[in-house]
């Protein structure tokens, strides 16, 4: 069961994905990364990120926790980008949140020579990826990020 809390302040845009999810902070003091319910992939990938995210950490993988965010577009409203606002709009209620972990990197292969990379660890994310048919992570968009205080 996911735990719910209430964005209270609205930090900043995150560019990297397609979906813009965004940076939040929430009633119960804690910092997330909110990806939104009216972005174009919609509810279902986010209840596909749910199922995988609590399959990886039933696994024995390294996941952040997700929980059930409150989103009201009002704690938002300087947001200087239209198209922001209006993801936001579509977006008010409940949307999914991911602990935001300061100071991660997305993984790549400079960032693999820097961070041991667990080969046992990475086969299983690979064998999780061909099981859930995660056709997002490819050789040049891994969809992982590296953290080393992650466990």
């Amino acid at each position: 069961m996911l735990r719910d809390v209430t964005a209270v302040r609205y930090v900043t845009p995150l560019r990297s994905g397609g979906s813009v999810p965004g940076v939040v902070e929430a009633d119960d003091e804690g910092t997330y990364v909110v990806k939104f319910t009216g972005s174009a992939q919609g509810r279902k990938a986010l209840v596909a990120e749910v199922i995988v995210g609590e399959l990886a950490r039933a696994l024995g993988l390294r996941f952040p926790e997700l929980v059930l965010v409150g989103f009201d577009p009002a704690i938002a409203a300087d947001e200087p980008h239209q198209e922001v606002r209006e993801l936001h709009a579509a977006s008010a209620g409940v949307n999914l949140g991911m602990d935001y972990l300061p100071g991660a990197r997305d993984f790549t292969p400079e960032i693999a020579e820097v961070f041991d990379v667990d080969p046992v660890e990475a086969g299983r994310i690979v064998w999780l990826d061909a099981l859930t048919v995660n056709v997002d992570r490819t050789v040049h968009s891994s969809n992982l990020m590296v953290w080393p205080t992650l466990g």
